[in-house]
């Protein structure tokens, strides 16, 4: 049976990953703001995404999606749904799910850069450190990139 004080812990657990989930989507509004994003991260995680990269290493990380949002995705508008925060009996590891819905500024196979649409999930795995939560890993799994003036009913992933 677990005790009021370690279920307390928990909820305040639970709250800082939501803010952590928070802060890293306004970070990713502000170009992948590096100096906003390395502290989110853990000092061994990892970042993936298909077509946008695998970053290993709080810098790397940093380092690579902000060269993103200086280069390719321009401008973003990032709405995190729906966060699930599981945390471990250990009290220091859990993980996350939640969806992304995003507007965007992307350039395209083209080199121009164009209004879009895109939608996926996020799965990442947390860890505690130092009486702080970080991202340990993060996998942000894309099921929609579409040209907003074309939209997706020709295909869910397009080129643009």
């Amino acid at each position: 049976m677990r005790t009021l004080e370690q279920k307390v812990q928990q909820l305040l657990d639970i709250e800082e990953v939501k803010n952590l989930i928070a802060t890293y989507a306004r970070g990713a509004d502000r170009q992948n703001d590096p100096e906003i994003m390395a502290p989110l991260f853990s000092d061994d995680a990892v970042w993936e995404c298909e077509g946008f990269g695998r970053y290993e290493g709080r810098e790397a990380i940093a380092t690579g999606l902000s060269e993103t949002g200086q280069n390719d995705i321009t401008w973003t508008l990032h709405y995190m749904i729906s966060p699930t925060v599981l945390i471990n009996d250990d009290g220091l590891t859990g993980s996350g799910h939640y969806y992304l819905w995003e507007l965007a500024n992307m350039r395209g196979e083209s080199g121009n850069i164009e209004a879009c649409w895109a939608g996926g999930t996020y799965d990442v795995e947390l860890v505690k450190r130092d009486d702080r939560w970080f991202f340990h890993h993060m996998r942000l799994n894309l099921k929609l990139i579409a040209p907003y003036d074309k939209g997706w009913k020709d295909g869910p992933i397009q080129s643009f």
